[in-house]
C-alpha cells in the first residue's frame, strides 16, 4: 500500500509524528516528509536518524503557501499538527483556532489542489462534548474535514479522521510529570484521584491511523476502543513501579479539565459501526433540507450511552503497571533510576 509512495506528516516533530515516521522509515516507502515550524527539532531528527528517506520542510499549517510547498509529489498526508495543551489553549483560544481549525482547512485545501490521494486528520477525545478551547477547536476541526470530504471526489482525494484518547507518556502528559516528581523526591500532584482517562500507547495510536487508512470512507471518524484508569490508580501504579514512597497531594481540577473523557457521543454511538476493536462513525450525509431534522428522529438515542472513560474497561493497578512497563519511556527511566 505504501510501496514507493511519499508521505507527508504535518506536525512531524511531535510525539505522534515521530512514532509514524519510525513505523515507516525502514519499510519500502519512497519518502517521508516532516513538516513543522520547529527547526531545532527537525535538526535533531535529521542528526538522529541520518536517513535519506527523511526530508524536512519548515512551515506552518497556518500558511497555505508553505503547506502547498511541501505537498508537491506527495501521495498521502497524516495531519498531526495541532495546539494540544489544554491550559495554553484556554489562555490563547484564538491561537488554537488558527492552528487547529484554519490550519486544518489549509492542509485540506492544499491536498485537494495538489491531488493528494488520502488525508488522515488526527483528533482527540476532547472534541466530544467539548468544554475547553482545545476540545472546541478540535471539534471544529472535525466539522471542517467532514464538510470538506463532501466537496471532493473521494476517488481523487479521500478525507477522513481518527479520534483517540490520551497517549501515554506523550509530551505534556501526566506520566512524565509523575516520574519527574518521583525522581526529584517531590510530592505527586493529582488534580482529582477519581478522574478517568483512556490509556493508549503511541503504537496503538499509529495502528488506529493505519486502520483508518485501510478502512475509512470519505468523512468518517475512526475510533479505537481503549481501556481507562483513574488518575489516582495511575499515580499509585507509577509509584509501585519505581518502588517510591512519595506523598500524594490533591490540587484540584485545572483550567478546562473534565472528570472523564468521551470517545463517542450518544449521537455518534447510535450510528457507529462496530468493527471489533474499532468504531467507524460515518459522515452525516444530510443536506440543508431542514424538513428532515423535524420529521425524522431516532428513538434509539433514548437507550444508548456515550462511550467514555467512565464506562469503558477499567484497569486495576496491576494492569496499569503491565501497560506502563511496555513503554520505552518507562523502561529508560527505570534504567536511569537504578543507575542513580
Amino acid at each position: 500500500m505504501f510501496k514507493n509512495k511519499t508521505l507527508l506528516i504535518t506536525g512531524g516533530t511531535g510525539s505522534f509524528g515521530n512514532a509514524v515516521m519510525k513505523r515507516f522509515l525502514h519499510t519500502d516507502v519512497k519518502e517521508i516528509r516532516i513538516f513543522s515550524r520547529d527547526e531545532k527539532k527537525q535538526d535533531d531528527m535529521r542528526k538522529l536518524y541520518k536517513n535519506e528517506k527523511l526530508k524536512f520542510y519548515i512551515g506552518d499549517v497556518r500558511d497555505l503557501a508553505s503547506v502547498k510547498n511541501a505537498m508537491y509529489g506527495v501521495d498521502f498526508v497524516f495531519h498531526a499538527a495541532a495546539l494540544k495543551q489544554v491550559p495554553s489553549c484556554e489562555f490563547f483560544p484564538l491561537e488554537a483556532v488558527k492552528t487547529n481549525v484554519i490550519g486544518t482547512d489549509n492542509v485540506l485545501t492544499g491536498a485537494i489542489e495538489m491531488g493528494i490521494k488520502k488525508v488522515i486528520c488526527l483528533s482527540t477525545d476532547k472534541a466530544a462534548y467539548p468544554i475547553n478551547a482545545m476540545g472546541i477547536s478540535k471539534a471544529m476541526m472535525e466539522k471542517v474535514f467532514v464538510a470538506k470530504a463532501k466537496t471532493v471526489d473521494p476517488q481523487k482525494t479521500l478525507i477522513c479522521g481518527t479520534r483517540y484518547g490520551n497517549v501515554m507518556a506523550s509530551r505534556g502528559s501526566v506520566i512524565p510529570l509523575f516520574v519527574d516528581q518521583i525522581k526529584s523526591g517531590q510530592t505527586l500532584t493529582i488534580t482529582d484521584p477519581n478522574m478517568t482517562r483512556f490509556l493508549m500507547c503511541l503504537e496503538e495510536a499509529v495502528e488506529l491511523v493505519l486502520f483508518a487508512f485501510k478502512n475509512a470512507e470519505a468523512g468518517d471518524i475512526m475510533v479505537q476502543k481503549a481501556p481507562a484508569s483513574t488518575i489516582g490508580d495511575l499515580a499509585q501504579a507509577i509509584k509501585e513501579i519505581f518502588n517510591a514512597n512519595n506523598d500524594i497531594k490533591i490540587i484540584g481540577t485545572r483550567h478546562g479539565e473534565k472528570l472523564y473523557e468521551t470517545l463517542l457521543t450518544k449521537e455518534e454511538h447510535v450510528v457507529a459501526q462496530d468493527m471489533d476493536g474499532f468504531f467507524r462513525v460515518p459522515a452525516d450525509k444530510r443536506d440543508l433540507n431542514y424538513d428532515k431534522y423535524f420529521v425524522e428522529g431516532n428513538k434509539q438515542l433514548e437507550q444508548i450511552e456515550d462511550y467514555n472513560s467512565h464506562n469503558t474497561e477499567r484497569l486495576n493497578i496491576e494492569q496499569i503497571k503491565e501497560k506502563l512497563l511496555k513503554l520505552d519511556y518507562i523502561q529508560e527511566e527505570l534504567r536511569n533510576w537504578r543507575i542513580t
